[in-house]
């Protein structure tokens, strides 16, 4: 019985070890991706913003805070965007990352989204991000998948923000379902004062027009503000236009599991080539797209792809 009891101790340590190195390896291409992106980006265009959501460690080497940054992926980015860091519906500190983000913000933007099931929190949740150097977006119950525009905007101004450094508050509105039309989303976004505007390069299936986004690069007081567009380069999406029919009988290999929680969205081997040319590099490709339509940048979301390929099993 002993014996038996060390060999499944000795397979389990060994089956860790194996898990550790692939997500260590996954790691490294996504930083490796996300760095080609941004490459292709600031090709264009030079001040092409990078905002990565999520993945925190990936700003260090081997995903560890103690081992020093990635110098790489440090130029290839402006900012981090953080979910839930002091509230996860009610307060939840994540010290693990606040560490890290403590560290970061010295050279790096970093834009918190909270949530916060009751509304009472909500000064709590600004006081604690403004606090520390941190721009908030905190979202209520009924605002839970970044479908409404807020009635208040923390630190309002009128300054031209011409980049991310400058922004003191952002909104975060990539769920079109509260609109009727597209003119009447780009009407409502254009009527307020927020310094950065984080959206969908679509409404339903139909993109926005680099007419349409420059009528949201001006707040409505008068001040310059960046728009920026959101894309998902960890999971694939139904809904995109990239998806086809025949996936749903014969995914490609690349196309590994359904995302968690997400009915309509599958996690993806990010590094595989034919996913890359989807993303990035070509003239039809998402990342195109969002360059042709006059974004200042693109909001890189599902980073943290690469850890739960491996371990959310």
């Amino acid at each position: 019985m002993k014996h038996f009891t060390i060999g499944i101790i000795l397979v389990a340590t060994l089956f860790s070890c194996s898990k550790e190195k692939q997500t260590n390896r996954a790691a490294e291409k996504m930083q490796n991706f996300v760095v080609n992106i941004s490459n292709y980006a600031r090709s264009y265009d030079a001040d092409f913003i990078i905002i990565p959501q999520n993945g925190t460690e990936l700003a260090f080497h081997n995903v560890e805070p103690n081992e020093g940054e990635n110098p790489a992926y440090m130029l290839a980015i402006d900012g981090f965007g953080v979910e839930e860091l002091f509230y996860d519906g009610n307060y939840s500190l994540d010290n693990e990352r606040l560490a890290m983000l403590r560290q970061l913000k010295k050279t790096k933007k970093i834009m918190v989204s909270e949530y916060v099931t009751d509304n009472a929190n909500v000064a709590d949740a600004l006081y604690r991000n403004y606090s520390e150097g941190f721009i908030c977006f905190p979202r209520t119950k009924d605002n839970y998948h970044y479908s409404q525009i807020p009635d208040t905007i923390p630190y309002s101004n009128n300054a031209d923000i011409i980049a991310l450094t400058n922004a003191q508050n952002y909104l975060y509105l990539i769920n079109t379902d509260n609109f009727t039309s597209k003119e009447e989303m780009i009407h409502a976004i254009a009527a307020t004062d927020f310094d950065l505007v984080l959206i969908d390069l679509f409404f339903n299936d139909t993109e926005l027009t680099t007419s349409e986004i420059n009528q949201l690069k001006r707040k409505a007081n008068g001040g310059q503000r960046v728009v920026i567009s959101y894309i998902n380069i960890g999971a694939a999406e139904k809904f995109r236009y990239y998806w086809k029919d025949e996936w749903e009988r014969k995914p490609p290999i690349w196309l590994k599991k359904q995302y968690e929680g997400y009915d309509d969205e599958f996690l993806v081997q990010f590094w595989h080539k034919e996913w890359q040319q989807i993303i990035y590099g070509n003239k039809d490709s998402y990342m195109k797209k969002i360059i042709n339509a006059g974004f200042d940048g693109a909001y890189l979301d599902n980073v943290e792809t690469y850890y739960f390929l491996y371990h959310n099993e």
